[in-house]
């Protein structure tokens, strides 16, 4: 993996022949190297980022998986941005057709997650308005922390309750059955969680962005082609004025582009 943005005197220099620098060598980095290179930013308000993968044209997905379109360090980096988030906020649909597991402790993150004050392993909070989940999965059955599930206020009761008897902590942010996105971020935060990461899917990451409460986008660009009809990272009804965010970093490695943007 090497650095290509931002660039720094050392960078420079090596494009210019100069001494070989550590950050843009073409080297597998430390878990560690990784884990600063995608610290969250000093806030105390929540922070929302996205993790999303596509392809060369605009695809997030291959026969409804992103599997077939990552990678090994794609999944080192996703495992890191799991290890340094208070909470991994996701779509029903996703949990569904990617059959989410619950996180877990990673030792080579023990102790910074410890001097961060969080627990040892993030939460996973799933968007639903149905509730329409298997609650024998062991996302509900054997999670390290218990997972959390966003919906709304006319939420089905005999499904809050399946929820809650299966030890998922149930948090209400609408009014309706649905979620409302800024809701649900403060509702995070209220619960001492900002340092948030969203997995997706599309519909969810789309809702995310129209609501104004997207802060950052990593994005993985595999050097794949799929075509066919495969969603993009994110869906749902076009925003009014696009959202425009600034590049903050960007690595690669075997054609893998790793960007990182925030909100400009």
């Amino acid at each position: 993996m090497r650095r290509l943005f931002p660039v720094t005197y050392e960078t420079a220099a090596q494009a210019s022949g100069g001494a070989p620098d550590a950050d843009v060598t073409d080297r597998e980095w430390e878990l560690d190297e990784l884990a600063e290179a995608y610290a969250y930013p000093e806030v105390r308000e929540p922070w929302l980022r996205a993790n999303m993968v596509s392809t060369l044209d605009g695809a997030a997905q291959h026969d409804g998986r992103s599997q077939a379109i990552s990678g090994a360090t794609d999944m080192r980096i996703f495992g890191v941005l799991r290890a340094l988030a208070d909470v991994v906020l996701v779509g029903a649909e996703t949990v569904r057709q990617e059959g989410y597991r619950p996180a877990r402790a990673r030792e080579a993150f023990a102790e910074r997650r410890e001097a961060a004050g969080q627990s040892p392993a993030p939460a996973i909070a799933i968007v639903t308005a149905s509730l329409d989940l298997d609650f024998s999965l062991p996302l509900f059955v054997s999670p390290e922390v218990p997972t959390l599930v966003l919906t709304g206020a006319g939420a089905a009761p005999d499904r809050v309750a399946a929820a809650e008897k299966a030890g998922a902590r149930v948090v209400i942010a609408g009014d309706g059955m649905g979620v409302d996105p800024a809701r649900a971020v403060r509702a995070l935060g209220d619960l001492g969680m900002t340092r948030l990461l969203t997995e997706g899917g599309p519909r969810l990451l789309g809702q995310l962005i129209a609501a104004g409460v997207l802060d950052e986008l990593c994005l993985t660009v595999s050097p794949t082609l799929t075509a066919g009809d495969a969603q993009r990272i994110a869906g749902g009804p076009s925003i009014a004025v696009p959202k425009r965010f600034e590049l903050a970093s960007l690595l690669e490695e075997a054609g893998f582009l790793y960007a990182r943007y925030r909100r400009s």
